[in-house]
């Protein structure tokens, strides 16, 4: 029997349990991401006027991912709906870059030792990098595009009006240090960006043209002289000029070798992001002293100079009309230093977890966590909960679907799928001995809407498999649904111990 025949019987035009990563997942992403939300949902998401941190806790499948979506959909929504009072959503979950880059300054070191040299000044490091990225982009995409309109996400096509003199320096001086977009080379986008900022400083060049005026006048005077014999060139003049020329040089020496100093500085204690040191001095050098004086720099491993910048950052994006930001932190377990390892996974998501940090005025955190490192937190002293201060954090200790929940959340995949005003239910494809009752509690068994999806996708191709197309059968027999569960249910336990997929 074939498997569409069943589905267009019932009036379902796509197969609504056939994905099983929210990412990829088009039913989701279309029909549910609006309306289909976890119990704990309201909690999780708070209100974007004013951010909060909340940490979820959840196993493989159990909906972390569409978590994530569904925030960032509804702060999208958000903005569009309060233009002047936005909230900027940062991406926190791709760690492999970071962690590359993390890993060559560690080349002697085992990898499973790595992750404890990771410390919140890197993550904070890492979340700079990607929010100045991605607010630089969204400047040069307004002045590209600003005829085309705009979207809830687009920056004011006014902002340098909106910025004051030392709200350009920062900028100019975050995307120095920060901008890590690979669209085009870091020297580039800083310059186009200087230019939209129109923050040119003559000042910058008075060093270097003092010397090369000086050096040109010795050289001038130095032929004029052999040319017209109206002087002889002893010694005594040949080391005045070579002094005169020296002294005219050393203001830009000076410059250029603190630049490289302070570059190189910066590049040593920036461990997530690539630096030369060469290249910032460079345009470090395009930014006059008084700019650079007393400002905090991340030259050292401390935290108090990135809360410095992580507030200077924030005040560009009030100026922006966004009075919030929200960093979302998902797919820890994934990246290849960490390969599903609990130990890896705490010692690189711990420092994240202090109690200033998630308290940052402006600014929220919404961590989706594997279930794993909860076991790690009952298991925490009292340094750890003083220093965490978990009970102001929202915590959700394990994202738990009841079998009712699960039971609406399929319903509504299929009602997202069908075609019919009356929309198909779970019920409609089961024979009448499986009642609602039973069905809540096979669900119920299976935790998660990953394991549902997939069980309901293996039990609908197995009642296909049963029966021919000249006589075919749209409910699925109580026999093949209990048969289909308890093998589900043998290779999940199977998973658990982790002896299987």
């Amino acid at each position: 029997m074939d498997l569409k025949e069943l589905l267009s019987h019932h009036g379902i035009t796509t197969n609504p349990f056939s994905e099983e990563d929210a990412r990829s997942d088009q039913v989701f992403k279309r029909h549910c991401i609006d309306s289909t939300y976890h119990p704990c949902w309201d909690k999780i998401y708070g209100d974007p006027a004013e951010p909060s941190t909340a940490i979820v806790f959840g196993e493989k499948g159990s909906g972390k991912t569409a978590l994530r979506l569904q925030i960032a959909k509804q702060v999208g929504d958000y903005n569009k709906e309060n233009p002047k009072q936005r909230c900027f959503v940062v991406s926190y979950d791709d760690f492999n870059p970071f962690l590359d880059n993390f890993r060559e300054r560690f080349s002697r070191k085992k990898a499973d030792k790595v992750l404890r040299e990771y410390q919140l000044w890197d993550h904070i490091d890492a979340i700079l990098s990607l929010a100045v990225t991605k607010l630089i982009d969204g400047l040069f995409k307004t002045r590209s595009k600003k005829s085309e309109g705009s979207d809830h996400d687009d920056i004011p096509a006014d902002f340098r009006k909106r910025l004051t003199t030392h709200q350009r320096r920062d900028l100019l001086l975050l995307a120095a240090i920060y901008d890590d977009s690979k669209a085009a080379p870091r020297a580039a986008r800083w310059r186009r960006l200087r230019s939209r900022l129109k923050d040119w400083k003559l000042r910058t060049w008075v060093p270097f043209l003092l010397g090369l005026l000086v050096t040109a006048a010795a050289i001038g005077l130095a032929i004029y002289g052999q040319v017209y014999e109206k002087f002889t060139w002893t010694t005594f003049y040949c080391w005045l000029s070579t002094g005169a020329v020296i002294a005219a040089w050393l203001p830009w020496i000076w410059r250029t070798f603190s630049r490289l100093n302070l570059a190189n500085g910066i590049r040593k204690n920036i461990r997530i992001v690539n630096r030369d040191a060469w290249p910032l001095s460079r345009t470090l050098a395009k930014l006059t002293g008084s700019q650079l004086s007393d400002q905090p720099l991340p030259n050292k491993q401390r935290t108090d100079d990135r809360y410095s910048l992580l507030g200077k950052f924030q005040s560009i994006l009030a100026s922006l009309d966004f009075s919030g930001m929200t960093v979302l932190v998902d797919r820890i377990d994934e990246p290849h230093l960490i390969n599903g390892s609990s130990d890896a996974m705490k010692d690189f998501i711990w420092p994240l977890l202090d109690n200033k940090f998630l308290q940052q005025p402006g600014m929220g955190l919404k961590f989706m966590l594997p279930d794993e490192l909860n076991h790690f937190i009952e298991r925490e002293d009292r340094d750890f909960y003083q220093r965490a201060r978990l009970d102001k954090q929202n915590v959700v200790p394990s994202l738990d679907w009841t079998g009712q929940a699960l039971f609406d959340l399929a319903n509504a995949r299929l009602a997202a799928c069908s075609d019919r005003e009356t929309p198909t239910r779970l019920n409609d494809l089961m024979d009448e001995k499986i009642t609602e009752q039973r069905l809540f509690d096979a669900l119920q068994s299976l935790r998660v809407p990953r394991h549902v999806f997939k069980f309901l996708f293996r039990a609908i191709n197995a009642h296909c498999n049963r029966h021919s197309d000249s006589n075919p059968e749209f409910r699925m027999s109580s026999d093949v649904f209990e048969s289909e569960l308890a093998i589900y249910r043998r290779d999940q336990e199977a998973a658990d111990r982790g002896m299987g997929a």
